[in-house]
């Protein structure tokens, strides 16, 4: 019988194996960092923070107990939304004098619905390099554990806050066939998986992902029409920070679905759901009875 004859690494080795490789100056490196679990930090992360003269980061204090936690001290510099383009060109004059700066966000990847876009983007336009180095993503670690069953994915990071811009957005992507990822905080999270119900539909699969990595991680795979109900179970649920997918739509019985829904949010501002419903069916060609069980629904929403 054969037996795997490669032999391990010790972890002193894996370090040294890491600092084998190049890290030029003059480069500004965006690091992923831990989602929740401070051991989902990769090793050439801790290379290039430790090797870094700067880190630049969304939020000082959580960046700080992040180094003090893996034995790090470096000069932090405040990059968060509100000062990008400042701190892009203080970052541009520290590189180009030949320093190495790390960038990272408070959790995750930079630049991600999070901080950094705008200082990778002037980075690279004065001409110096940018070099990721790859780790925790909220958005992909839902999607890997969801089961969604499909090639293609969009992500949309947090929807808009304004109850009539989400809704507009998400009547936008209901005929979309790719599985969508969003961001969501606890405080709206009841709001957003109503909207997500009347935009999609009751029957759509929807995966909620709750403090990822963390001490009470919570992944659960329902329909959007029970999801309320699985909220409403726990007061629990309306804590900690969510990713949420929901089922692309499928070909023709989506898009019929998605269209009924369409007339009937119309119909139903001025008629009744039994005229919504006989007047939908004229329009659609689709069963009166159904529409009228799909006008029951979207009123009770």
């Amino acid at each position: 019988m054969q037996t795997d004859s490669i032999t391990p690494l010790h972890p002193t080795a894996l370090l040294e194996a890491v600092a084998q490789q190049s890290y030029p100056n003059a480069c500004l490196y965006v690091v992923a960092t831990p989602i929740g679990n401070s051991a989902d930090i990769s090793l050439r992360a801790l290379h290039v923070l430790a090797l870094a003269d700067a880190v630049a980061c969304e939020d000082t204090r959580n960046t700080a107990q992040l180094m003090t936690r893996y034995g790090l001290h470096k000069t932090l510099l405040a990059a968060h939304q509100h000062n990008e383009h400042e701190v892009a060109e203080k970052i541009i004059t520290r590189l180009q004098a030949g320093e190495r700066i790390a960038l990272v966000s408070d959790a995750g990847t930079p630049a991600v619905s999070d901080p950094g876009a705008i200082i990778v983007d002037a980075v690279r336009a004065a001409g110096l390099r940018v070099i990721p180095l790859p780790g925790a993503s909220a958005a992909l670690s839902a999607l890997s554990v969801s089961g969604l069953i499909n090639d293609q994915f969009y992500f949309l990071g947090f929807l808009p806050s304004k109850a009539g811009q989400r809704d507009a957005v998400l009547e936008n992507l209901s005929s979309m066939p790719a599985s969508m990822i969003f961001y969501e905080a606890p405080h709206r999270i009841i709001e957003s998986t109503a909207a997500l119900c009347k935009a999609f539909g009751a029957q759509r699969q929807v995966v909620f992902a709750r403090e990822l990595t963390k001490l009470f991680e919570e992944i659960h795979r329902c329909t959007l029409g029970e999801a309320a109900d699985w909220l409403a179970q726990d007061t629990h649920r309306e804590k900690g920070e969510y990713v949420v997918l929901v089922e692309g739509a499928k070909a023709d019985a989506d898009q019929n679905d998605q269209e009924a829904r369409r007339v009937l949010n119309i119909l139903l501002e001025e008629l009744s759901v039994k005229q919504a419903a006989a007047l939908a069916a004229q329009i659609t060609g689709q069963k009166k009875n159904a529409l009228y069980q799909l006008a029951l629904e979207m009123k009770a929403t």
